[in-house]
Protein backbone atom coordinates (compact mmCIF):
# COMPACT_ATOMS: atom_id res chain seq x y z
CA UNK A 1 0.00 0.00 0.00
CA UNK A 2 2.96 2.15 1.21
CA UNK A 3 4.77 2.10 -2.46
CA UNK A 4 0.81 2.46 -4.26
CA UNK A 5 0.85 5.49 -2.59
CA UNK A 6 4.37 6.38 -3.43
CA UNK A 7 4.19 6.01 -7.19
CA UNK A 8 1.04 8.05 -7.00
CA UNK A 9 2.65 11.13 -5.44
CA UNK A 10 5.44 10.82 -7.75
CA UNK A 11 3.75 9.98 -11.26
CA UNK A 12 0.27 12.11 -10.29
CA UNK A 13 0.67 13.36 -13.56
CA UNK A 14 0.32 10.46 -15.58
CA UNK A 15 -1.98 9.11 -12.83
CA UNK A 16 -4.89 11.78 -13.93
CA UNK A 17 -4.47 11.12 -17.61
CA UNK A 18 -4.80 7.30 -16.35
CA UNK A 19 -7.80 7.95 -14.49
CA UNK A 20 -9.37 9.68 -17.83
CA UNK A 21 -8.78 7.09 -20.25
CA UNK A 22 -10.32 4.40 -17.59
CA UNK A 23 -13.60 7.09 -17.81
CA UNK A 24 -13.82 6.89 -21.46
CA UNK A 25 -13.63 3.12 -21.53
CA UNK A 26 -14.78 2.04 -18.82
CA UNK A 27 -17.38 4.42 -17.11
CA UNK A 28 -20.03 2.24 -14.66
CA UNK A 29 -18.12 3.03 -11.57
CA UNK A 30 -17.71 6.29 -11.94
CA UNK A 31 -21.12 6.58 -12.85
CA UNK A 32 -22.21 4.51 -9.92
CA UNK A 33 -19.80 7.15 -7.61
CA UNK A 34 -21.95 9.83 -9.01
CA UNK A 35 -25.04 7.80 -8.70
CA UNK A 36 -24.90 7.34 -4.91
CA UNK A 37 -27.40 9.61 -2.81
CA UNK A 38 -27.70 9.54 1.04
CA UNK A 39 -30.80 11.80 1.33
CA UNK A 40 -31.32 15.47 1.57
CA UNK A 41 -30.67 17.89 3.66
CA UNK A 42 -33.40 20.60 4.32
CA UNK A 43 -32.68 24.38 5.50
CA UNK A 44 -34.60 26.10 7.11
CA UNK A 45 -35.78 28.59 4.19
CA UNK A 46 -37.04 25.15 2.33
CA UNK A 47 -34.16 24.79 -0.04
CA UNK A 48 -32.65 21.07 -0.18
CA UNK A 49 -29.10 19.92 -0.81
CA UNK A 50 -28.57 16.34 -2.39
CA UNK A 51 -26.24 14.73 0.00
CA UNK A 52 -24.21 12.85 -3.01
CA UNK A 53 -21.16 11.03 -2.78
CA UNK A 54 -19.12 13.33 -4.82
CA UNK A 55 -20.27 16.53 -2.77
CA UNK A 56 -19.22 14.04 0.56
CA UNK A 57 -16.26 13.67 -1.00
CA UNK A 58 -15.50 17.47 -2.25
CA UNK A 59 -16.37 18.35 1.67
CA UNK A 60 -13.71 15.61 2.88
CA UNK A 61 -10.83 17.50 0.33
CA UNK A 62 -11.63 20.96 2.79
CA UNK A 63 -12.02 19.20 5.74
CA UNK A 64 -8.30 17.53 5.34
CA UNK A 65 -6.87 20.86 4.33
CA UNK A 66 -8.46 22.63 7.29
CA UNK A 67 -7.05 19.87 9.39
CA UNK A 68 -3.41 20.31 8.03
CA UNK A 69 -3.40 24.11 7.95
CA UNK A 70 -0.51 26.04 9.59
CA UNK A 71 -0.84 28.15 12.43
CA UNK A 72 1.46 30.54 11.63
CA UNK A 73 0.24 30.62 8.06
CA UNK A 74 -3.13 31.58 9.46
CA UNK A 75 -1.37 34.22 11.53
CA UNK A 76 0.39 36.00 8.30
CA UNK A 77 -2.88 35.62 6.05
CA UNK A 78 -4.85 38.05 9.03
CA UNK A 79 -2.34 40.04 9.61
CA UNK A 80 -1.42 41.05 5.28
CA UNK A 81 -4.74 40.05 3.74
CA UNK A 82 -3.06 41.54 0.38
CA UNK A 83 -2.32 38.73 -2.01
CA UNK A 84 -5.72 37.12 -0.59
CA UNK A 85 -7.64 40.32 -1.93
CA UNK A 86 -5.73 40.00 -5.06
CA UNK A 87 -6.58 36.45 -5.71
CA UNK A 88 -10.03 37.04 -4.67
CA UNK A 89 -10.60 40.22 -7.09
CA UNK A 90 -7.91 38.95 -9.92
CA UNK A 91 -10.77 35.65 -10.07
CA UNK A 92 -13.69 36.96 -10.60
CA UNK A 93 -12.31 39.30 -13.10
CA UNK A 94 -10.10 37.03 -15.57
CA UNK A 95 -13.21 34.83 -16.74
CA UNK A 96 -15.58 37.56 -17.24
CA UNK A 97 -13.26 39.61 -19.26
CA UNK A 98 -11.81 36.58 -21.00
CA UNK A 99 -15.17 35.42 -22.06
CA UNK A 100 -16.15 39.10 -23.41
CA UNK A 101 -13.07 38.56 -25.62
CA UNK A 102 -13.98 35.39 -26.71
CA UNK A 103 -17.12 36.40 -27.52
CA UNK A 104 -15.70 38.84 -30.05
CA UNK A 105 -13.61 36.69 -31.17
CA UNK A 106 -16.47 33.81 -31.88
CA UNK A 107 -19.58 36.27 -33.66
CA UNK A 108 -18.56 34.80 -36.74
CA UNK A 109 -18.34 31.38 -36.06
CA UNK A 110 -20.27 28.83 -38.22
CA UNK A 111 -22.38 27.57 -35.79
CA UNK A 112 -24.32 30.40 -33.90
CA UNK A 113 -25.82 28.00 -31.62
CA UNK A 114 -22.54 26.47 -30.77
CA UNK A 115 -20.82 30.08 -29.44
CA UNK A 116 -24.32 30.60 -26.99
CA UNK A 117 -23.81 27.12 -25.95
CA UNK A 118 -19.74 27.91 -25.37
CA UNK A 119 -20.88 31.13 -23.80
CA UNK A 120 -23.18 29.98 -21.00
CA UNK A 121 -20.77 27.06 -20.29
CA UNK A 122 -18.16 30.24 -19.64
CA UNK A 123 -20.74 31.79 -17.52
CA UNK A 124 -20.98 29.28 -15.18
CA UNK A 125 -17.10 28.21 -14.90
CA UNK A 126 -16.39 32.53 -14.03
CA UNK A 127 -19.34 32.77 -11.49
CA UNK A 128 -18.44 30.13 -9.54
CA UNK A 129 -16.11 30.21 -6.59
CA UNK A 130 -12.55 28.50 -6.40
CA UNK A 131 -12.59 24.71 -6.41
CA UNK A 132 -12.27 22.96 -2.76
CA UNK A 133 -9.53 20.21 -4.77
CA UNK A 134 -7.18 23.78 -4.56
CA UNK A 135 -6.61 23.12 -1.70
CA UNK A 136 -5.38 19.63 -2.23
CA UNK A 137 -2.70 20.01 -4.80
CA UNK A 138 -1.70 23.44 -2.72
CA UNK A 139 -1.23 21.01 0.21
CA UNK A 140 0.84 18.63 -2.69
CA UNK A 141 2.58 21.00 -3.79
CA UNK A 142 3.70 22.44 -0.15
CA UNK A 143 1.62 25.51 -0.71
CA UNK A 144 0.36 28.08 1.94
CA UNK A 145 -2.85 26.40 3.22
CA UNK A 146 -3.99 29.33 4.97
CA UNK A 147 -4.20 31.38 1.94
CA UNK A 148 -5.29 28.45 -0.15
CA UNK A 149 -8.48 27.64 2.21
CA UNK A 150 -8.76 31.43 2.72
CA UNK A 151 -9.22 31.72 -1.04
CA UNK A 152 -11.87 28.97 -1.03
CA UNK A 153 -13.70 29.95 1.79
CA UNK A 154 -13.74 34.00 1.35
CA UNK A 155 -15.18 33.37 -2.66
CA UNK A 156 -17.45 30.91 -1.33
CA UNK A 157 -18.76 34.01 1.48
CA UNK A 158 -18.85 36.31 -1.41
CA UNK A 159 -20.49 34.38 -4.28
CA UNK A 160 -24.18 35.51 -3.07
CA UNK A 161 -23.17 38.34 -4.80
CA UNK A 162 -19.97 37.51 -7.13
CA UNK A 163 -22.04 34.42 -8.80
CA UNK A 164 -25.20 36.96 -10.12
CA UNK A 165 -22.84 39.38 -10.81
CA UNK A 166 -20.74 37.29 -13.29
CA UNK A 167 -23.91 35.69 -14.53
CA UNK A 168 -26.03 38.87 -15.53
CA UNK A 169 -22.24 40.41 -17.05
CA UNK A 170 -21.94 37.31 -19.24
CA UNK A 171 -25.89 37.45 -19.65
CA UNK A 172 -25.33 40.68 -21.23
CA UNK A 173 -23.06 38.99 -23.61
CA UNK A 174 -25.06 35.92 -24.65
CA UNK A 175 -28.45 36.42 -27.52
CA UNK A 176 -32.06 34.93 -27.09
CA UNK A 177 -33.43 32.24 -24.64
CA UNK A 178 -29.10 31.56 -23.17
CA UNK A 179 -28.83 35.32 -22.13
CA UNK A 180 -32.67 34.72 -20.39
CA UNK A 181 -31.69 31.54 -18.81
CA UNK A 182 -28.31 33.43 -17.47
CA UNK A 183 -29.94 36.19 -15.90
CA UNK A 184 -33.06 33.70 -14.23
CA UNK A 185 -30.04 31.61 -12.76
CA UNK A 186 -28.42 34.72 -11.48
CA UNK A 187 -31.57 35.56 -9.22
CA UNK A 188 -31.74 31.44 -7.86
CA UNK A 189 -28.98 31.69 -5.45
CA UNK A 190 -26.22 28.93 -4.93
CA UNK A 191 -26.04 29.70 -0.78
CA UNK A 192 -27.20 25.99 0.67
CA UNK A 193 -25.28 24.28 -1.40
CA UNK A 194 -22.03 26.24 -0.84
CA UNK A 195 -22.75 26.00 2.98
CA UNK A 196 -22.75 22.11 2.77
CA UNK A 197 -19.98 21.44 0.61
CA UNK A 198 -17.50 24.11 1.45
CA UNK A 199 -18.39 26.11 4.65
CA UNK A 200 -19.29 23.56 7.07
CA UNK A 201 -16.31 21.04 6.06
CA UNK A 202 -13.68 23.96 5.91
CA UNK A 203 -14.75 24.85 9.50
CA UNK A 204 -14.82 21.86 11.23
CA UNK A 205 -11.46 20.64 9.79
CA UNK A 206 -9.69 23.50 11.39
CA UNK A 207 -11.73 23.37 14.32
CA UNK A 208 -10.40 19.93 14.48
CA UNK A 209 -7.08 21.13 14.04
CA UNK A 210 -6.91 23.54 17.10
CA UNK A 211 -8.53 20.82 19.35
CA UNK A 212 -6.24 18.09 18.41
CA UNK A 213 -2.94 18.16 20.28
CA UNK A 214 -0.30 19.55 18.60
CA UNK A 215 2.22 15.90 17.75
CA UNK A 216 -1.06 14.28 17.08
CA UNK A 217 -2.09 17.14 14.04
CA UNK A 218 1.85 16.86 12.93
CA UNK A 219 1.64 12.73 13.35
CA UNK A 220 -1.56 13.09 10.88
CA UNK A 221 0.02 15.33 7.95
CA UNK A 222 0.97 12.63 5.87
CA UNK A 223 -1.71 10.36 5.89
CA UNK A 224 -3.93 13.29 5.04
CA UNK A 225 -2.30 14.09 1.72
CA UNK A 226 -2.27 10.62 0.90
CA UNK A 227 -5.55 10.21 1.31
CA UNK A 228 -6.42 13.66 -0.62
CA UNK A 229 -4.39 12.46 -3.60
CA UNK A 230 -6.65 9.10 -4.01
CA UNK A 231 -10.09 11.08 -3.32
CA UNK A 232 -9.06 13.55 -5.97
CA UNK A 233 -7.76 10.41 -8.62
CA UNK A 234 -11.53 9.04 -7.61
CA UNK A 235 -13.38 12.39 -8.56
CA UNK A 236 -11.79 13.24 -11.85
CA UNK A 237 -12.74 9.60 -12.73
CA UNK A 238 -16.07 10.08 -11.85
CA UNK A 239 -16.69 13.46 -13.49
CA UNK A 240 -14.66 12.28 -16.20
CA UNK A 241 -16.87 8.92 -16.74
CA UNK A 242 -20.19 11.69 -17.03
CA UNK A 243 -18.91 13.09 -20.42
CA UNK A 244 -16.00 10.81 -21.86
CA UNK A 245 -17.93 7.96 -23.28
CA UNK A 246 -20.24 9.87 -25.10
CA UNK A 247 -17.24 11.95 -26.63
CA UNK A 248 -15.72 8.99 -27.77
CA UNK A 249 -18.89 7.55 -29.54
CA UNK A 250 -20.51 10.94 -31.11
CA UNK A 251 -17.95 13.21 -31.24
CA UNK A 252 -18.55 16.47 -32.77
CA UNK A 253 -15.09 17.72 -33.78
CA UNK A 254 -14.84 21.28 -34.83
CA UNK A 255 -17.31 21.66 -31.68
CA UNK A 256 -14.71 19.80 -29.24
CA UNK A 257 -11.49 21.17 -30.26
CA UNK A 258 -13.23 24.51 -30.03
CA UNK A 259 -14.25 23.73 -26.63
CA UNK A 260 -11.26 22.12 -25.35
CA UNK A 261 -8.66 24.99 -27.00
CA UNK A 262 -11.01 27.97 -25.40
CA UNK A 263 -11.35 26.55 -21.61
CA UNK A 264 -7.89 25.01 -22.26
CA UNK A 265 -6.74 28.69 -22.84
CA UNK A 266 -8.47 30.17 -19.73
CA UNK A 267 -6.78 27.82 -17.17
CA UNK A 268 -3.76 28.42 -18.84
CA UNK A 269 -4.00 32.25 -18.38
CA UNK A 270 -5.62 32.00 -14.92
CA UNK A 271 -2.94 29.96 -13.55
CA UNK A 272 -0.33 32.21 -15.34
CA UNK A 273 -1.84 35.22 -13.61
CA UNK A 274 -1.48 33.49 -10.49
CA UNK A 275 1.94 33.19 -10.82
CA UNK A 276 2.26 36.67 -11.88
CA UNK A 277 0.48 38.23 -9.04
CA UNK A 278 2.70 36.27 -6.81
CA UNK A 279 5.63 37.80 -9.01
CA UNK A 280 4.35 41.31 -8.65
CA UNK A 281 4.55 40.65 -4.77
CA UNK A 282 7.41 39.29 -4.57
CA UNK A 283 5.92 36.10 -2.86
CA UNK A 284 7.34 33.48 -1.03
CA UNK A 285 6.48 30.01 -3.50
CA UNK A 286 4.10 28.62 -1.29
CA UNK A 287 2.13 31.44 -1.63
CA UNK A 288 2.91 31.62 -5.08
CA UNK A 289 1.62 27.45 -5.14
CA UNK A 290 -1.71 28.95 -3.41
CA UNK A 291 -2.02 31.74 -5.83
CA UNK A 292 -1.96 29.53 -8.82
CA UNK A 293 -4.27 26.41 -8.31
CA UNK A 294 -6.67 29.22 -6.33
CA UNK A 295 -7.15 30.86 -9.95
CA UNK A 296 -6.72 28.11 -12.04
CA UNK A 297 -9.42 26.26 -10.58
CA UNK A 298 -13.01 26.34 -9.93
CA UNK A 299 -16.19 25.16 -8.50
CA UNK A 300 -17.10 23.68 -11.44
CA UNK A 301 -19.60 20.74 -9.16
CA UNK A 302 -21.94 23.80 -8.21
CA UNK A 303 -21.53 25.05 -12.09
CA UNK A 304 -22.31 21.39 -13.49
CA UNK A 305 -25.70 20.81 -10.45
CA UNK A 306 -26.98 24.61 -11.81
CA UNK A 307 -26.79 23.86 -15.40
CA UNK A 308 -28.42 20.09 -14.69
CA UNK A 309 -31.04 21.96 -12.88
CA UNK A 310 -32.02 24.99 -14.93
CA UNK A 311 -30.61 24.25 -18.14
CA UNK A 312 -32.09 20.91 -19.15
CA UNK A 313 -33.31 22.20 -22.28
CA UNK A 314 -29.77 23.18 -23.60
CA UNK A 315 -27.86 20.11 -22.32
CA UNK A 316 -24.43 20.85 -24.42
CA UNK A 317 -23.98 23.70 -22.10
CA UNK A 318 -22.63 21.17 -19.83
CA UNK A 319 -19.51 20.41 -22.00
CA UNK A 320 -17.09 23.66 -21.52
CA UNK A 321 -17.58 23.14 -17.69
CA UNK A 322 -16.98 18.94 -17.91
CA UNK A 323 -13.93 19.75 -20.07
CA UNK A 324 -12.95 22.38 -17.79
CA UNK A 325 -12.95 20.48 -14.83
CA UNK A 326 -10.61 18.19 -17.22
CA UNK A 327 -8.15 20.30 -18.39
CA UNK A 328 -7.87 21.98 -15.01
CA UNK A 329 -6.67 19.04 -13.23
CA UNK A 330 -4.61 18.49 -16.18
CA UNK A 331 -2.63 21.74 -15.97
CA UNK A 332 -2.60 21.28 -11.83
CA UNK A 333 -0.42 18.20 -12.63
CA UNK A 334 2.07 19.84 -14.34
CA UNK A 335 2.28 22.75 -12.36
CA UNK A 336 2.78 20.37 -9.67
CA UNK A 337 5.36 18.71 -11.05
CA UNK A 338 7.17 21.59 -12.29
CA UNK A 339 7.17 23.48 -8.91
CA UNK A 340 8.62 20.27 -6.78
CA UNK A 341 11.18 20.09 -8.77
CA UNK A 342 12.43 23.32 -8.70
Amino acid sequence: MLKTLQFIHKRFFYCIILSYAIAGLLPQCGLWIRGVDFGRFVFFDGSTVKISMPLLMLSALLFNAGLGINKGEMRNLLKNPKLLVYGLAANLVIPIGFTFFISTLMRFWHNPDEVQNILVGLALIASMPIAASSTAWAQKSNGNLALSLGLVLFSTLLSPVTTPFGLHAIGLMANGDYADDLHEIAGQGTGAFLFISVLLPTSLGVLSHFILPEKAAKTIKKPIKDINLVNLLLLNYANASLVLPQVLVEPDWDFLIAISIITGSLCVFAFLSGSFIAKLQDSTPSDKSSLMFGLGMNNNGTGLVLASLSLSDHPTVMLPIICYNLIQHLVAAYVDSRLVNK
